[in-house]
């Protein structure tokens, strides 16, 4: 019964959550429009008086809005890890304990992840647990630009990236990203992204073109 309501609680928090993106993406998308101010741009001219083509106010109030979303994304990200957890834990055998990761700690290597090796048995989640378990973004394309890699292969603005290639979520996330981006220069990454609630999966190819970067977008880490 307690994993039960567990679990209503986690898909709750997990709908809630999509409602955040959403409303994230939908200002993301509002704030980087062509000739709009973009997320941080500045509001001023070069001397100091307010861009008389932008609603300076309106701006500010998205912005703001936007710091206060991601903020509750993440403490609701944290809690339905912790869900998540708590029902893994709770389907294990007696006796028993989720395999040692010590060693493991750049996440590369998924092989003593207990929730990429679930078995089907008594003891082992669902397909709905590991969809959970799996299904968790760490980040999410807040810039893209036109004619880029990212937008030739297929990323959209807001897309809620859940792998890169080899990089899940996990620590130093940022230098895992340019790292796995540099590496595979020419050869295509897999990637799986969370769009409008539903799991994708895309091909992304870091290359040169005439913008910055090798894939021309920005990951917001969560």
């Amino acid at each position: 019964m307690v994993a039960t309501n567990l679990k209503s609680e986690t898909m709750a928090l997990m709908d809630k959550r999509s409602a955040m993106e959403a409303e994230m993406n939908d200002i993301i998308g509002h704030l980087c429009q062509p000739g709009g101010p973009g997320l941080s741009g500045n509001l001023t001219d070069s001397e100091g008086f307010p861009l008389s083509d932008i609603d300076i106010p309106v701006v500010r109030a998205e912005r703001h809005r936007l710091s206060e979303l991601r903020n509750d994304h993440r403490e609701l990200t944290e809690k339905i890890n912790q869900n998540i957890q708590v029902l893994h834990s709770a389907r294990l055998p007696s006796g028993s304990s989720p395999p040692n990761e010590s060693g493991n700690d750049d996440g590369l290597n998924n092989q003593n992840s207990p929730f990429v090796n679930a078995v089907p048995s008594a003891s082992s989640p669902n397909a709905m647990d590991v969809d959970l378990m799996v299904s968790v973004p760490y980040a999410f394309v807040d810039v893209i630009a036109d004619a880029s890699p990212a937008a030739e292969d297929g990323l959209q603005l807001g897309d809620q990236i859940v792998k890169f290639g080899n990089v899940e979520a996990g620590e130093n996330l940022s230098q895992r990203l340019l790292s796995e981006a540099q590496t595979n220069q020419g050869c295509a990454i897999p990637v799986v992204v969370m769009r409008q609630g539903a799991l994708i999966n895309l091909t992304v190819t870091p290359r040169t073109w005439q913008g910055r970067g090798l894939l021309g977008c920005h990951f917001q880490l969560l």
